[in-house]
């Protein structure tokens, strides 16, 4: 039988449309065709093509899509295929699809796991399957994305003709629904005369009546059909406005959390305990920051979340030891329940401690199951004590079914659990062994400077090498594996799959590094802006008698001696031993006094006092070093060479890879997002090139706003009611001052944003109020954002009894100190949490009156 095919869509010169087909056997296997489209005026297509069934087994359903390809048949673009077009199918029948390209939709939240938690949808509606409807001579198949709709209602036909109702809204023709907000209705025009007028109508289930009529023109069938044919109208989606979704949410890292069945840190069974809290208080979302694996030395330096040890392994920390049971040594067992009980009397995490009461506990526990085992006799036993991988893979099992335990909970009660996604791995991590072709090791994540550190960030991950073959179903995998848990996900640092800050591994400081991808700079193009192309000037460090002088004071004469080599005209050149940030590091290990790390950080700035980069993997092309124009050398520069500069630092970091990079970061997310339900959303705080905003809307991925931190050139505080709809609204990060300790960092900012945004006058308290803290928080929930998820000490600011008594105990990260403790933990229990009536009666009430 014959599959036509046409659809509307125009190209440009040099590009076709195609169909690219499957067809389900009914053995389950799988059959693939690529169908060239054909057009006269590059507007309309049309393909046509035989099913052919096999002998050994029918055809059960087929599945398309469409793409656009040039000429030697790659593919440029593709239609959204987030519900795929999949039909039933009858070799008795030949099938006519008039189809309209699909894009990824406005409302594209809607076909989210996070939106169909909140809307407690059922399982028929959450899921996508093959519906297989009755056919008849002649039959017009409608279907229609509906995903608007929400539970006790469905969708039905009222159209021109009687056997539609004769638009009578009570004489409708109830549709079924395919999954995934997608409904179908198979109708036979053998006696009927097309064509056909209709609109779809929304019906509430139980009473059975109308709701409402889809606006905008009346939908047409337009042609006759032949005997057996089967004419399939899939085209613009569901007119009518969806009810705006907007949710609150609170974020809080796992090892924070606090109850009094704990030990020394936060668990799964601790979280499985705050979403009760949540979905108590009306909170429909509950962030996390990753609970991947970061053990790595066990010591405090592992307490740094995104550090991950594995993409697919979760922290040991994090097993609720209760949900195991006791320990059959009850010696052992007393001596546990008392160090848990110190543990958890502590005002923060002590991460060390914390890892050996608990490793022991597992050890011990694990011993005891080993030795209960029929199979397995002492010995036996004693090798299994000894088998690492049998204990890890014992471990990971109880903390996936715990996670897994507190998610489904969570869906249960409407709540979303939203995960973070770490932009990188740690260089010792299972993925850079498994798969050192992913990862180019001669190279550093960080960040370059920016408000949260002067000197930028150095996180040590290995960069990506997106070529490498296998990434991207690694990737997949990853996601695959997140959603287990979570029904959103925060990317972290977004910025990085635009092109990400590449450090050498020589260098230490994020001052050092250079954007990757790329598009560096030739000698000729830095000559072409008006500066002379002098290499070991531009290049190399510049020294002098005046430079050192200025970073190094009485040390001077000492340094010039001991690390310098004296050149002509007064210059001077590094010698080996502190040619980089990472030797000098070297030689200076284990020297704490002040002079020592006054003159090493003197060399740091040496090292760094230059203005072009090289590329490392590109001889003889130069990136403009970040921030240049702070150093020394560029006080060496003539005023027309200072101008040539900014002209080319400022095309370089503001105007050179706009396009480049959006195009980049599309090419990679939307290849990432393809095949997740996940509701994402994105860290794009930092150096922001122009093209983040637009290819996140385009991806309908939700931005990060923070007041504080305007995207908006020149402004101070930006304006919440100018948060875009497809947003998260926070008020402060894990990696900034919570609101109360931001009140008092700063007066005369404070004062400014007391003034401006608050409207009051006269001074600014210099401790933030309750009623102010609440003031700020209404002003959130009331802003357009879709989400508005604040930290839990922020959420709490609100209550003078409730919040911690020190504010500066409540900040969680410092981004530029490179040995921050990840320890902060919630000073009351959940327990409390739960019975503080008053304030969660408030917050109830805040929550919902402002419609989340």
């Amino acid at each position: 039988m014959k599959l036509s095919f046409t659809i509307h869509y125009r190209t440009e010169w040099g590009q076709q449309l195609a169909v690219l087909l499957s067809y389900i056997q009914q053995d389950g296997s799988q059959r693939k065709a690529r169908v060239p489209m054909l057009t006269e005026d590059g507007d309309f297509w049309t393909a046509e093509t035989a099913a052919v069934e096999s002998r050994r087994s029918g055809i059960a359903s087929f599945v398309y899509h469409y793409v656009v390809e040039d000429a030697e048949g790659h593919v440029l673009r593709s239609e959204w295929n987030g519900v795929a077009r999949s039909y039933a199918f009858d070799p008795t029948k030949s099938y006519k699809m008039a189809d309209r390209w699909r894009d990824l939709p406005l409302n594209a939240h809607l076909y989210t796991s996070a939106y169909q938690v909140t809307a407690l949808l059922s399982g028929s509606q959450a899921e996508n399957g093959v519906l297989k409807l009755p056919l008849f001579r002649k039959t017009v198949l409608f279907r229609v994305s509906a995903p608007q709709l929400v539970d006790g209602q469905s969708l039905a036909i009222v159209g021109s003709h009687p056997a539609l109702g004769s638009w009578n809204p009570v004489r409708y023709l109830p549709m079924e629904s395919v999954g995934q907000g997608d409904w179908m209705l198979s109708l036979n025009v053998d006696w009927l005369g097309l064509p056909l007028e209709y609109k779809y109508v929304v019906i509430d289930k139980q009473k059975h009546e109308l709701v409402a009529w889809e606006e905008g023109d009346n939908r047409t069938v337009p042609d006759e059909l032949s005997d057996g044919e089967v004419y399939i109208t899939y085209g613009e989606p569901l007119r009518l406005a969806e009810k705006m979704w907007r949710k609150a949410g609170v974020c809080v890292p796992v090892f924070a959390l606090r109850s009094e069945q704990s030990c020394g840190v936060g668990d799964f069974g601790d979280l499985y305990q705050f979403i009760d809290w949540a979905a108590q208080v009306g909170l429909k979302v509950v962030q996390l920051l990753p609970v991947n694996d970061t053990t790595l030395t066990h010591r405090w330096g592992d307490s740094y979340p995104y550090n991950i040890m594995s993409a697919f392994d979760l922290h040991p920390h994090y097993i609720d030891l209760n949900q195991l049971g006791p320990l059959k040594d009850k010696r052992r067992m007393t001596a546990f329940r008392r160090q848990q009980s110190e543990l958890n009397a502590l005002g923060y995490s002590d991460y060390e401690a914390v890892d050996r009461v608990k490793m022991e506990y597992l050890k011990d526990y694990y011993h005891d199951y080993i030795a209960s085992t029929p199979a397995r006799d002492q010995d036996d036993a004693s090798a299994g004590d000894k088998d690492d991988e049998a204990f890890h893979d014992f471990v990971q099992q109880h903390l996936h079914q715990q996670l897994k335990r507190a998610a489904d909970h969570a869906r249960e009660l409407g709540v979303v659990l939203m995960g973070d996604l770490p932009i990188g791995v740690c260089r010792e991590s299972k993925e850079v062994m498994q798969h050192p072709d992913f990862f180019n090791l001669d190279s550093q994540t960080g960040a370059p400077p920016d408000t949260f550190a002067r000197q930028g960030q150095n996180w040590g991950f290995p960069t990506y090498n997106w070529e490498a073959e296998g990434i991207s179903e690694w990737m997949d995998r990853r996601f695959l594996w997140m959603e287990q848990y979570f029904d959103a996900l925060r990317i972290d640092h977004v910025l990085g799959f635009f092109r990400i800050w590449e450090i050498p591994n020589e260098q230490l400081s994020g001052y050092m590094g250079h954007f990757s991808p790329a598009l560096p700079l030739t000698a000729g193009e830095i000559e072409y802006f008006g500066l002379p192309f002098r290499r070991d000037f531009l290049t190399r460090p510049f020294i002098n008698d005046r430079v050192i002088e200025r970073l190094f004071g009485i040390h001077a004469q000492y340094v010039k001696d001991s690390f310098l080599i004296k050149k002509a005209y007064g210059l001077y050149e590094l010698k080996d031993e502190v040619a980089t940030q990472r030797r000098v590091q070297q030689l200076f290990e284990g020297k704490g006094d002040e002079n020592s790390l006054w003159i090493r950080d003197g060399l740091y700035r040496l090292v760094g006092n230059i203005l072009f980069l090289e590329d490392p993997r590109q001889p003889e092309m130069y990136h403009p070093r970040i921030q240049a124009w702070q150093e020394p050398v560029f006080d060496m520069l003539s005023a027309e060479e200072k101008d040539a500069f900014m002209r080319i630092y400022n095309n370089f970091y503001y105007q050179r890879h706009s396009m480049f990079w959006g195009k980049t970061g599309y090419d990679r997310l939307s290849r990432m997002m393809s095949n997740t339900h996940m509701l994402l959303c994105a860290e794009d705080l930092g150096m922001l090139p122009d093209c983040v905003e637009p290819v996140l809307d385009s991806l309908r991925i939700l931005t990060l706003e923070i007041q504080q931190m305007p995207k908006q050139t020149g402004e101070e505080f930006s304006h919440l009611d100018g948060n875009p709809v497809r947003s998260v609204a926070t008020i402060t990060t894990h990696d900034m001052a919570p609101l109360r300790l931001w009140w008092q960092e700063n007066p005369e900012r404070t004062q400014r944003y007391y003034t401006t945004m608050l409207q009051k006058q006269g001074r600014a308290p210099e401790q933030l109020p309750a009623h102010l803290a609440e003031e700020i928080i209404a002003r959130h929930i009331y802003s357009p954002s879709m989400l508005c998820i604040l930290s839990l000490q922020d959420w709490l600011a609100m209550d003078g009894e409730l919040r911690a008594k020190n504010p500066r105990e409540e900040r969680i990260n410092v981004p530029s100190d490179p040995y921050n403790r990840w320890q902060w933990r919630m000073h009351l229990t959940i327990e409390q949490l739960q019975q503080a009536e008053h304030y969660n009666k408030k917050l109830k009430t805040m929550i919902a009156r402002s419609k989340r």
